[in-house]
């Protein structure tokens, strides 16, 4: 795990990012630049983690949130079963957020149903390869209620 370097006291809260089954790291690493602009403090699980890496993580830090990303186009077979591991690991109010190229079939489908299937398996937002660290930033703040 690696946290950022900014100044403790600037933090509104605590984010596990990492890839998860994936060693593609360039868009976790964009968002991670902007969440410690905003003053989040950010820690770097890693590349190629299973769930219980980012949930242990997560416990370490006492993370309100954990930001999956996927680039390989099979985070939605990697992240099924991860908020019910949550849950049995006293952590299941956690936020989950997934965000790449999660689906290898999204052009087969409405991105309305690739998000309901990842809200299905418990995760709170889910985001594809278009979008700004902008809009995740304020799904953040308002899903923690951070001014």
């Amino acid at each position: 795990m690696v946290e950022s370097q900014a100044d403790e006291k600037k933090y509104h809260t605590t984010v596990v990012t990492g890839a998860l089954n994936d060693l593609h790291v360039l868009g976790i690493k964009v968002l991670e630049y902007f969440l410690e602009k905003e003053g989040f403090r950010v820690v770097f699980a890693g590349a190629w983690l299973t769930q219980e890496d980012f949930i242990k993580a997560a416990i370490e830090t006492d993370a309100s949130a954990v930001l999956v990303s996927s680039s390989y186009g099979m985070a939605e077979i990697d992240c099924a079963g991860m908020r019910e591991k949550c849950r049995e690991s006293g952590i299941g109010d956690l936020l989950l957020y997934a965000g790449g190229n999660v689906t290898v079939t999204r052009q087969q489908q409405s991105w309305e149903d690739v998000a309901a299937r990842f809200r299905n398996m418990g995760f709170d937002r889910v985001y594809p390869p278009s979008v700004t660290p902008e809009q995740v930033i304020a799904d953040l703040k308002a899903d923690l209620a951070l001014p």
